[in-house]
């Protein structure tokens, strides 16, 4: 029977726990704020990780900022992602910004604004139809 899933996407999972829980807990650097890991891609050979994060309340500088601190300190994240997982060798780190939420976010507002538009006009209409009646 093949397994359901392969070992990077297990070791992607693990890792994204894993992350969360240092960059919460091990990280006491004031300068980086409230961060969530939403992924993990991890290459075939498990050699390197590319890590998306989001940062709560950041503005297009910060995010920047961010980014560029945890590079910064990916060497320590990674030293403590060895001490905490059993892998024979741990991935290289690279920190990314996800902006897939605020883009969402920006859908979903176009998205209701043509829907509130769409119901206004159809709204008059079927308004000024039921009272020639």
């Amino acid at each position: 029977m093949a397994r359901e899933f392969k070992r990077s996407a297990r070791v992607a999972a693990q890792m994204q726990k894993e992350l969360a829980l240092i960059l919460q807990q091990g990280i006491k650097d004031p300068r980086i704020g409230f961060i969530t890991v939403n992924e993990v891609e991890l290459s075939k050979d498990l050699a390197m990780a590319k890590v998306y994060i989001t940062a709560l309340g950041a503005d297009v500088e910060g995010q920047k900022n961010n980014i560029g601190w945890l590079n910064d300190a990916a060497p320590y994240i990674r030293s403590e992602m060895g001490k905490r997982m059993r892998l024979r060798s741990v991935p290289y780190i690279k920190f990314y910004y996800d902006d897939s939420f605020e883009k969402g976010m920006r859908v979903s507002e176009l998205l209701s604004d043509v829907n509130h538009a769409s119901d206004g006009s159809s709204g008059d209409d079927s308004d000024a139809a039921s009272g020639d009646k």
